[in-house]
């Protein structure tokens, strides 16, 4: 899991304290890239906006599960775990039983590129649609050049790759008509408790919320999605 001490200028605020609340029924924890050993479900209240249309959502808007996902497009633990939930919904999607919702948690100090990619992804699925913003995701992840920054001067191509003009992905860009969107994202996932990425919240169609940190692997996922099912 990539994490930051404090949020860079332009995307700065105050961390919020996660109050004691509802119980959960799994909490797994991360420390840097390593796994925290004897954690225990805690009770916990998560403040999260609510899903909705307007959220980039891979499977049912009616599943029974609903995994958020605030990531980083820069983030190499994001890319392992974009393929871990690419399996899970394979497993789990098809069915209705998970749904994935992508948003955005771009750490600028440690990836000074990531507000950008960002913005690009929100600018491709405005203007290709939803199908299109998952097919971007999968080739940012692809071309992620392991822990070096990914080349922004190679994003229209990116992005035409999935169908999108140049002409028109570079005039979303420089409008920068989705800077606000994403400063409002990184702080809902700060508000939610994340302090790195990827910052995962399991969330079932009675409003329970179970914070997942980390990279974790697909047996902790599936452990944690059939315990939810279960319950």
């Amino acid at each position: 899991m990539d994490t930051q001490s404090a949020p860079s200028s332009n995307l700065s605020i105050p961390i919020a304290i996660i109050a004691a609340g509802a119980l959960i029924a799994l909490a797994v924890y991360f420390v840097g890239d390593s796994p925290a050993t004897g954690s225990t479900p805690q009770p916990t209240k998560v403040e999260m906006p609510p899903v909705t249309a307007a959220d980039h959502i891979l499977g049912s808007p009616e599943a029974l599960i609903t995994i958020v996902e605030y990531s980083d497009l820069d983030c190499p633990f994001c890319k392992q775990f974009h393929a871990t939930m690419k399996q899970i919904i394979a497993e789990y999607g098809s069915d209705g039983r998970v749904a994935w919702v992508y948003r955005n948690f771009p750490l600028a100090q440690l990836h000074p590129n990531a507000p950008q990619l960002a913005e690009a992804s929100e600018c491709v699925a405005s203007l290709a649609g939803n199908d299109a913003y998952w097919k971007f995701l999968d080739v940012l992840f692809r071309e992620a050049p392991g822990n070096e920054r990914t080349d922004v001067s190679q994003l229209p191509t990116y992005a035409a790759e999935v169908g999108v003009k140049p002409a028109d992905f570079s005039s979303c860009m420089s409008s920068g008509k989705f800077k606000s969107l994403v400063e409002q994202q990184f702080n809902d996932a700060i508000g939610s408790g994340g302090q790195g990425t990827p910052h995962n919240l399991l969330v079932t169609r009675s409003g329970s919320i179970i914070p997942i940190a980390g990279a974790q692997p697909y047996a902790n996922i599936k452990a944690a999605i059939e315990a939810a099912l279960g319950n």
